[in-house]
């Protein structure tokens, strides 16, 4: 993925922050608010756009916003905006198969054939189960590359609406990446618009239907959606896309039709809403304890050259004050992640209205961007409390966000 660098903002918005919940003093409070201020500012100052963040230490809360949701106008980001959060999608559609399992209308090590006889032809479909699509084991190529060649591309498909059956067809007809099964796995979009397509097979409900009213409203996600047409619902910033200088200055894409991510991919939120909803996913509210152990089982994942672990529909991400797990999302032009403990209480929740920001040197490998550590900076007061960030030695992993994922090369 080819990220552009972008020439940092010389002015600095900062939205106003907010602490919900039980009241905390200074002395029994586990946020460092100055210091969350602090280090969001300079994922701004880094050269970010705009971005925003809500984190959570039980049910003390903080949220800010830093930077532009529209850099000529120099409207300013609020830390409750909707956001497209991309394959964070991943998890809502995991839980929502997860829930059938538990139900006994889906065997999580049953063939995809069973239930979609036919849409993966041959013995390929006998072979590949449901788990192997939620954990990326299943070697289904992915269609993304295959859509966006070039940067006209993204123009061209901007207000194009995919049938789920096209996604697939695209995806089925390249060559597969490894043999069904076999770790590691290899990251895929095609196998959650399958899992969508399962969902609304053994519900009867169209999947975006069934997501919202037994995950997202069983969450009590009050700014959580599927859009109904390309535009974002409610207060948003606009969506910059760079492509590592293939576009410059970057353009806005908050204007797009989502169906080509469907239910992987095509969720809006607010951050706020995501560290809910991942402190009731862990908490054990929205699937029983062994529904959750199964989600929380991870296989070897490859991206690239980087291999790191998988679960279903949801990942470990290993910081020094321990194992958070949740996921990351990238679409044009805007990236998300979210992150929570074990336990569901501390929890981090970013959003970012600008990608490909990262140059490559002339081997193909990604030049180091001062916007990486100071959102790794953030995180770290974010999750592992005060002083971390600057305790710690601890460097950031070479991609530690790696957000988007349109391979366009020059």
């Amino acid at each position: 993925m080819k990220r552009a660098m972008i020439a940092c903002l010389a002015a600095l918005s900062v939205g106003a922050t907010t602490l919900s919940g039980t009241a905390a003093t200074a002395q029994d409070s586990e946020l460092d608010r100055q210091r969350l201020r602090q280090t969001l500012n300079a994922v701004h100052k880094a050269g970010m756009y705009g971005t925003y963040s809500h984190v959570a230490d039980g049910r003390e809360s903080w949220k800010g916003a830093a930077g532009f949701a529209d850099v000529d106008t120099r409207r300013p980001v609020r830390p409750d905006m909707v956001h497209r959060v991309g394959s964070i999608t991943k998890t809502f559609t995991a839980v929502a198969v997860l829930q059938q399992v538990g139900r006994g209308t889906i065997e999580l090590d049953a063939p995809v054939a069973r239930y979609l006889p036919g849409l993966i032809p041959g013995e390929r479909g006998q072979r590949i189960t449901v788990r192997m699509l939620l954990n990326h084991t299943s070697h289904i190529s992915d269609y993304d590359h295959l859509i966006f060649q070039t940067v006209e591309d993204l123009d061209a498909n901007r207000f194009r609406t995919w049938q789920p059956q096209e996604l697939i067809d695209l995806a089925l007809a390249a060559s597969a990446t490894g043999q069904p099964g076999v770790a590691p796995g290899e990251y895929s979009n095609t196998n959650y618009v399958i899992a969508g397509l399962l969902l609304e097979k053994v519900t009867g409900v169209k999947a975006e239907r069934y997501i919202t009213d037994h995950v997202i409203r069983k969450a009590g996600l009050r700014h959580t959606s599927f859009p109904r047409s390309p535009h974002i619902p409610g207060p948003h910033s606009r969506a910059y896309e760079g492509l590592s200088g293939l576009i410059d200055p970057p353009r806005d894409y908050s204007v797009y039709d989502m169906s080509l991510a469907w239910t992987a991919g095509a969720v809006v939120a607010t951050m706020e809403d995501l560290s809910r909803f991942y402190r009731q996913l862990l908490r054990g509210d929205l699937l029983d304890a062994g529904l959750l152990a199964e989600m929380l089982e991870t296989v070897p994942l490859r991206e690239g050259a980087t291999v790191s672990e998988y679960g279903l529909g949801i990942y470990p991400l290993d910081l020094p004050c321990g194992r958070f797990w949740g996921h990351q999302g990238g679409v044009i032009g805007m990236t998300t992640m979210s992150f929570s403990s074990p336990d569901g209480d501390r929890r981090v929740s970013m959003g970012f209205n600008l990608t490909g920001y990262v140059r490559f040197d002339e081997n193909g490998n990604p030049v180091p961007h001062p916007i990486d550590a100071a959102v790794w900076d953030h995180v770290l007061a974010a999750t592992c409390g005060p002083g971390a960030a600057a305790a710690t030695d601890t460097a950031p992993p070479a991609t530690p966000f790696p957000l988007d994922r349109i391979p366009i090369e020059r």
